[in-house]
């Protein structure tokens, strides 16, 4: 897989001036119209993860991959993307349409944290189809966007902080039965909270000489001083999963990334993602994707 896609290189691919915010590394906010930044013949949008964060709303036939999953859009669609997780758009009308706004975690330091977020955690939910009246709601908050940002109110990026927010609540508000809200103890909700952490920052691969840590759960009880029996049942209660069916989830998203989007031989990807044996690792991949690492990344997705 590619290295990350740099908010400098984003903005040299739609020959655009880039900001002294961006080569400075200062927190960074802009918004754009889609079809003005693409122009009437855009480029295929690679397979890769950005170190920005980006929240899109397209309308027009597409199909958006993100992870190891796809998704086919009719009409429109609004998509959260993450630094985590790699994406690219399939053009399927000849072209699309809409908003898109790109910022950095930088941008939002001191006003609260991103990932908590379902939208723009590895296990989310980062992409909702709208219906028309849906569309018509949300359109008016990248609307603002461009009325504030190009206003010389001194406290213009605290709005458009807010307008992202509002843009992220709006999504959440989309799919209320999948947010169900569970009153867990603090305790629970804490070792929970540090166990994704950990985790999540194991990851991305990003080389076959990068390698998974804590692969099993009584490496990641040993790290937060519990005993392994105290972090199940609080992953149980909070998240109502086993700390076994959390790491696997998280391995095999992952192991299809790898396997579908690099060209690392199957022992890189299973030594990388922390499985001694290849073997091991290909049983693994085919309990879990129901095909063999080698017939995963001959597959043809659809």
């Amino acid at each position: 897989m590619d290295k990350k896609v740099s908010l400098e290189e984003f903005y040299k691919s739609g020959h655009k001036y880039v900001p002294e915010s961006v080569k400075s590394g200062i927190g960074h906010f802009n918004v754009f119209k889609l079809d003005e930044f693409a122009g009437p013949k855009p480029k295929a949008m690679p397979f890769s993860r950005r170190d920005y964060f980006k929240i899109s709303l397209v309308k027009g036939k597409s199909r958006v991959h993100y992870a190891d999953k796809i998704v086919n859009v009719d009409q429109q669609v609004i998509v959260f993307s993450n630094p985590q997780i790699p994406y690219n758009w399939e053009m399927i009308d000849e072209q699309l349409t809409g908003y898109f706004c790109v910022f950095t975690e930088a941008f939002f330091h001191q006003y609260g944290n991103l990932n908590q977020y379902p939208v723009f955690q590895p296990n989310g939910s980062p992409v909702f189809q709208l219906t028309d009246i849906q569309l018509k709601a949300i359109t008016p908050i990248f609307q603002r966007m461009f009325t504030e940002i190009e206003s010389d109110y001194t406290f213009k990026y605290d709005i458009l902080r807010n307008l992202v927010f509002e843009l992220i609540h709006s999504a959440l508000k989309l799919q209320p039965a999948n947010l169900a809200v569970n009153i867990h103890s603090n305790a629970s909700e804490r070792i929970s909270g540090l166990f994704m952490e950990l985790l999540e920052r194991q990851f991305p691969i990003e080389s076959p000489m990068q390698r998974m840590q804590l692969r099993v759960a009584s490496d990641f009880a040993k790290y937060l001083g519990v005993h392994v029996n105290h972090l199940n049942r609080a992953l149980k209660e909070s998240l109502q999963k086993s700390t076994s069916n959390l790491i696997a989830e998280r391995v095999i998203q992952e192991a299809k990334i790898l396997v579908r989007h690099t060209n690392w031989n199957i022992s890189e990807i299973g030594n990388s993602l922390g499985f001694e044996e290849t073997a091991h690792f290909s049983n693994f991949f085919k309990k879990h994707a129901n095909h063999s690492p080698i017939s995963y990344r001959k597959l043809e997705i659809i």
